[in-house]
Order: structure tokens, then sequence, then C-alpha cells
């Protein structure tokens, strides 16, 4: 008797969608927002400085008022820059933590790595008393070489412990779980050392922790803008491994990936992004955690070729519209960005979730 033949098991397939219409409508239209917020940024703040100045100074002419020119070559552009390489650092972050989780509320603090940054500041604005307030004094806040050089060493030593760590443990939940007990940790030492702190030590620190976009230019752009480009060519070239993990480790093995080996590479680039970030700007919230639920929400899409360039888009807006709010424009005051991007994320995550069941069970 001839045997029948087995009938196939139903495998769920890795997300992988080509660039529809629909898709490319949304880069072009993120594209075109993207460049009106940035010329936006530039020409908004305390000084109102028309458009076609805007244009003929970024195209190396000269504004017909030479104040102008400062403000923008030296000030403006720098710190919309900066705004860019810092949304596009975190939202990518955020993605990939809610992948490799599967958990929704994942995003770059989660780790810890931001308290590390934290704690290696307060190293020298708690720890130096008044040599290590005289030292940001005169090198600036938030662009002393001091502060980001031991913020970078306080999140690459939490990023060491997580991945040494992450070696022994394979949940990744539980590994989140570790995390976030080492931030916990981290920010409870700071929180001592500030209790013992002198008030001009301890306003120093908490200025800090406001975040800032204005600190970073000339050489250190440079360095922060490399640092962040190798950070999301890594994860644009983890884009598959991110995919298949969405089904599961057990499936992802089936499927020939090294879970582990791929787990250490994306934690690796995530602390990267988000331990140079905090290094040179400061804590940042809301960006990591809300800009993957919108762009799935917007673009309706799981795949990470998709998602991590359309995070870039949307996060930069965002953070270039929290620039010209916190510049409060036509004043001389300027909010820490660190506020506004709470203000303005808060409702935007809850808006998303309510307008978006789905988004709850979305890795």
């Amino acid at each position: 008797m001839k045997e029948l033949p087995t009938p196939p098991v139903d495998r769920p397939m890795p997300p992988h969608q080509d660039f529809s219409p629909k898709h490319r409508l949304w880069f072009v239209a993120l594209t075109l927002t993207l460049l009106a917020s940035f010329m936006l940024d530039i020409m908004l703040g305390s000084v109102h400085i028309p458009l076609q100045e805007v244009i003929q100074i970024i195209f190396g002419g000269e504004a017909s008022v030479q104040a102008w020119q400062l403000i923008v070559e030296k000030i403006r552009i720098p710190k919309a820059i900066t705004a860019l390489l810092a949304g596009s650092a975190l939202s990518v972050s955020g993605l990939q933590m809610q992948t490799l989780f599967r958990n929704p509320l994942a995003g770059p603090s989660e780790l810890g790595i931001t308290a590390g940054a934290g704690l290696g500041v307060a190293v020298v604005m708690l720890g130096g008393g008044s040599a290590g307030v005289y030292a940001i004094r005169e090198l600036g806040l938030s662009g002393s070489w001091l502060v980001i050089a031991m913020a970078s060493a306080g999140s690459a030593l939490v990023m060491l412990l997580i991945l040494a760590i992450a070696g022994r443990i394979r949940d990744h939940v539980v590994l989140l779980i570790v995390g976030l007990m080492i931030g916990a940790i981290t920010l409870s030492v700071v929180s001592i050392w500030q209790y013992y702190s002198n008030p001009e030590q301890l306003q120093s620190y908490i200025l800090w922790t406001f975040g800032s976009l204005g600190g970073v230019y000339g050489s250190q752009l440079y360095v922060l803008g490399t640092i962040v480009i190798v950070g999301l060519l890594q994860a644009f070239s983890s884009s598959k491994a991110l995919n298949i993990l969405l089904l599961g480790n057990n499936y992802a093995r089936t499927m020939g990936l090294t879970v582990g080996r791929s787990r250490l590479i994306i934690l690796s680039g995530t602390s990267i992004l988000t331990g140079s970030i905090t290094a040179f700007c400061g804590p940042i919230g809301f960006i990591g955690i809300a800009v993957p639920h919108l762009t799935r929400a917007l673009l309706g899409s799981s795949d990470h070729r998709i998602l991590i360039p359309a995070c870039c888009l949307v996060a930069s807006i965002l953070m270039l519209v929290c620039d010209i709010l916190s510049q409060l424009p036509g004043h001389a005051a300027v909010l820490p960005i660190n506020i506004v991007t709470s203000l303005l994320g808060a409702p935007v995550v809850i808006w998303v979730i309510v307008r978006h069941q789905k988004i709850r069970s979305t890795p």
C-alpha cells in the first residue's frame, strides 16, 4: 500500500517584507518632515533668524548679520545634529531591547547602562570636591571631556558586567530583571552620595541629569557621530537576527541562529549607543521606549530592515520638535531637554497604547 505523504508542519516565518508603496510613502513623508523640523530648529530660538539667511549659511554663504552667522554655525547646527544622533541612537537601542527581551516596556535604561553613566559622572561631580566642580565650570558642564570620559567608563563598566552575566543566564526576562537590579543598586549609591554632598556639588550633578543637546560641538561632535553611525550600522546588520528572535529562542535555534552570540552582539551595540549618548548629552528619557511603538503603529511592520531606519527618522523628528519647544522661541530661557521629552512622551505613549491595543503584545 502506498504511504501517504506527511503533511507539512506549519511554522511561523520571520517577518520579511519588501518596501511596499505604503512604506515608501511614509519614508518620503518622514524625510520631508525631518528636513522641515531641522530648518525650524535652526531658525527658532531666543533670536529669530530668517529662513533665507539660514539656507544661505548652511550652503556656505555669509549672513547679512555677523551674529546670525555665529549663532547658526557654532550653536544651532551642532545642536540640531546632536538631536539627530541622540534620537537615532536611543530609538534603535529601545527597538533592539524590546525585540531581544520580548517586552514592550524595555528600553535603553533598563539594563542599568544609563545609571552606570550617572555613577561615573557622580564620581567627578560629587566625589571630586571643589576641584571637580571647578573643572566642570572651566570646561563647560556638558562639554567637559572629564565628565564624558567618566560617564563612558561608568556605562562601559555596567555593560561589561551585563555581558558577563549574559553568558551565564539564558533567559532574557531574568537578564532584564538583573539589569534593573544593577541599575537600582547604582542609583542607590549615587543617592547616598548626593545626600552627603554640599549644595554646590549637588546642583552641578542635578543639572547634568536634566540632559542637554547644546554642549556637543567641535571634535566632540565628530567623536559622537562616529560612534553612533558605527552602532547604527551594527544594528542594521543584525536585522535578520532580530527578525528571527521575534519568534522565540527555540525557533531561532532551528533556523540556525546562534542565540547567545547574537544576544551578546545586540547587547554590545545597544550599550555603545546608549552609553555614548548619555555620556555626551546626559540621560534623555522617553525616546527609547516610545518611538519603536510609534514607528510600528505608523508603518504597520515588524521587519527590522524597515523599522530601524524608520525609527531613526521618527526619533530625529521628535528630538528636533522637543528641542524647538525647549528653546521657548522668543525667550532667553531654555528648558532641559529631558523635561520636554518626558512631558511630550507620556501622553503620546498613552495615546498609542489606547489607540492600538495590539501594542501590548508587541515585543
